[in-house]
């Protein structure tokens, strides 16, 4: 039986996904009825700029007062766009406090602060659900949390941010260089005034927090995750990069160690084969590579930000979110019972591409063999191409420990013979 009373909804930040969401509501309110069983109400915006024209959005809902819109004693569900940490973490609790579920797109907040989030919901009863946080449109969050919630996830590897994606696949495809393929990426709207957050890394680290503490069901913050920008990767790594048959990303990877006593979690740039599904992810789209024990591999694509793209996971959340509100339930809360321990990127076992400007003459490739050896670090293929006195040495080495390939590196700088380091990067999924 449909019910009558709407549930009402304040949302909380009205830019790009926010007045997204209104739009949405309104035009298909009547489908979201359906799908909920219960009519929803927009019933109050929260905006810092009240004078800004919204088109949609009747003013009577505009307030900047978003607490007491909170308070004010009839809101079901608030939705949060804000983004970052304050007013964003006191106007959540501020919702639990107020019986309000929550719905939020805040990677920051979750990543830093998702534990005492989730509890704070599931002391009041109610829910947290925050799909839209990762990878946009791309269903990622709910399969994780619920669909495979009875297999075991061994590795989460994925393109989490579409700027550096984009940028990325500028470099391979036009042969452009990094500051040619940011430019384009601006004049586009892929990337932001100050692209630091991206371009550094800190977007997809968020992200790899989030998507660890499910996959793994332990807690992972922020400060637990590695991470490495991509601004300094150049036009001769692609041309390594595809002398080797790979490509580069920026990749965000959650692993479960072989032994199953703790997990990592680490974004940087990597080397990936052109037969690996995520070498072939174009533009700003992002994609997330899963490894269970039992579903096998599982791969996820699409749009991964945008106004509409994220909308969509913010009201594929609400209508979720309704339903257990009608039904006085509430969804699944945070699991993290394992409380496996984060390695530190040290004890990251992967390949290595290392590019080293050396003397040309004879003895050096010894030389650089023998620092490698005395490391632990066993070499799979060796190049050199010298003239005039110069020459460049590419090494590939096998699957060796981070911090085994750390030291190898210090040894390489004080050789006279080596002249300096010219890159090192990391290779993946093979």
């Amino acid at each position: 039986m449909m019910r009558t009373r709407p549930l009402k909804v304040a949302l909380l930040g009205c830019g790009v996904v926010g007045s997204e969401v209104a739009r949405i509501m309104t035009t298909h309110a009547d489908d979201l009825t359906a799908r909920i069983g219960a009519p929803v109400e927009l019933a109050g915006v929260a905006v810092r700029r009240p004078s800004k024209v919204r088109e949609g959005i009747d003013p009577a809902l505009i307030t900047t007062d978003a607490t007491a819109l909170l308070k004010r004693g009839d809101i079901d569900v608030a939705i949060e766009v804000i983004g970052g940490i304050e007013p964003a973490r006191s106007l959540i609790t501020t919702a639990f406090d107020h019986g309000i579920s929550v719905v939020s797109a805040n990677k920051a907040l979750l990543a830093q602060d998702g534990a005492a989030l989730h509890a704070a919901a599931g002391q009041a009863g109610l829910d947290l659900y925050y799909e839209a946080a990762v990878a946009g449109a791309i269903p990622l969050i709910r399969p994780l949390r619920e669909s495979l919630a009875g297999d075991k996830i061994n590795r989460v590897m994925g393109i989490v941010n579409g700027t550096t994606n984009f940028i990325l696949d500028k470099m391979d495809s036009t042969g452009a260089g990094y500051q040619e393929a940011l430019d384009e990426a601006t004049a586009l709207g892929y990337a932001e005034a100050d692209p630091t957050a991206d371009v550094e890394g800190y977007d997809a680290a968020a992200k790899a927090a989030i998507l660890a503490g499910i996959a793994f069901h332990t807690r992972v913050r922020l400060d637990d995750v590695y991470r490495e920008g991509m601004t300094e990767v150049t036009a001769s790594d692609f041309a390594s990069a595809k002398r080797m048959g790979c490509t580069i990303k920026l990749l965000a990877i959650c692993e479960r160690a072989a032994d199953g006593g703790s997990v990592t979690a680490r974004v940087h740039p990597a080397m990936i084969p052109l037969s690996h599904p995520l070498a072939s992810v174009r533009e700003a789209y992002n994609a997330v590579f899963v490894e269970a024990e039992a579903a096998g591999r599982l791969m996820f694509y699409g749009p991964g930000a945008g106004g509409s793209p994220t909308a969509s996971a913010v009201l594929g959340d609400l209508v979720a979110v309704c339903r257990n509100k009608l039904a006085e339930a509430t969804g699944p809360g945070e699991s993290a019972y394992t409380q496996l321990p984060v390695s530190p990127m040290g004890d990251v076992v992967t390949r290595y591409h290392i590019s080293l400007d050396v003397a040309d003459k004879p003895g050096v490739l010894a030389q650089v063999a023998t620092v490698f050896a005395e490391h632990g670090v066993s070499i799979d293929t060796v190049r050199q191409k010298g003239k005039d006195g110069e020459a460049s040495l590419v090494v590939v080495t096998h699957r060796a420990p981070d911090a085994s390939l750390s030291g190898t590196v210090e040894a390489l700088r004080k050789l006279d013979t080596v002249r300096g380091v010219a890159s090192i990067m990391r290779v993946e999924g093979e």
